[in-house]
């Protein structure tokens, strides 16, 4: 039988994998990291200690739903790639928008305040630090990811490795936020967008080899 006759018909044999199982696979694996994440997180560096004060400000909810977005999107764009013959397109599309959309508010509000202060504001007093525990932190849910997506069916291995790093990133910033007091949009734009795009780019990386078939 040649090659592509015989690449037809196991093709031909294989079973779709159903929305529900591979979001229960993808609930099972991220959930774990993602409790793992948070646990580190206390530990680690502890919850800042004026959380109720900053629950009650614009500016933690702006990074809350900034990663948790992400992060959303992320997983429905894992979910979709996990799945032969469905298409991503649309979910790659929302992945965009939450930072397309806190990117214009950083450039607002920096464009609102005196020169002196936009460096400042983009810099805060932990950009040395943030990125690099954005991406520890998303390691277990970045595992977990990887975990999942080897036992469902993802046909682009590059591809779904940036969508399960950009999506453990964003939940790992989602987790760091409850340590984190820098507020401005400019440096939640910045830094903690570096966070998870260096996790993506380990998932692209990694994905190359961990989930092809």
């Amino acid at each position: 039988m040649k090659t592509d006759a015989l690449i037809d018909d196991l093709a031909g044999r294989g079973t779709a994998v159903s929305a529900g199982r591979a979001a229960r696979i993808l609930g099972l694996g991220a959930g774990g990291g993602a409790l793992v994440s948070f646990v580190a997180m206390v530990l680690w560096l502890g919850i800042r200690p004026d959380m109720a004060d900053a629950m009650a400000t614009s500016a933690y909810w702006m990074k809350f739903f900034y990663t948790l977005l992400f992060a959303a999107a992320g997983f429905w764009t894992i979910d979709r790639l996990a799945r032969p013959g469905t298409s991503s397109r649309r979910q790659m599309i929302l992945e965009a928008l939450p930072f397309a959309a806190i990117a214009l508010l950083a450039l607002v509000r920096l464009a609102l305040v005196p020169a002196a202060m936009r460096m400042p504001m983009a810099m805060g007093h932990s950009s040395h630090v943030c990125p690099l525990r954005i991406a520890i932190l998303a390691l277990p849910v970045f595992a977990g990811t990887f975990w999942s997506l080897r036992k469902l069916a993802p046909t682009r291995p590059v591809i779904s490795g940036l969508a399960a790093g950009l999506a453990a990133g964003a939940l790992g910033a989602f987790i760091y936020a409850f340590h984190c007091d820098e507020s401005a949009a400019a440096f939640v734009a910045l830094w903690y967008t570096l966070g998870i795009g260096l996790v993506g780019l380990a998932g692209a990386l990694l994905g190359r080899f961990l989930l092809r078939w």
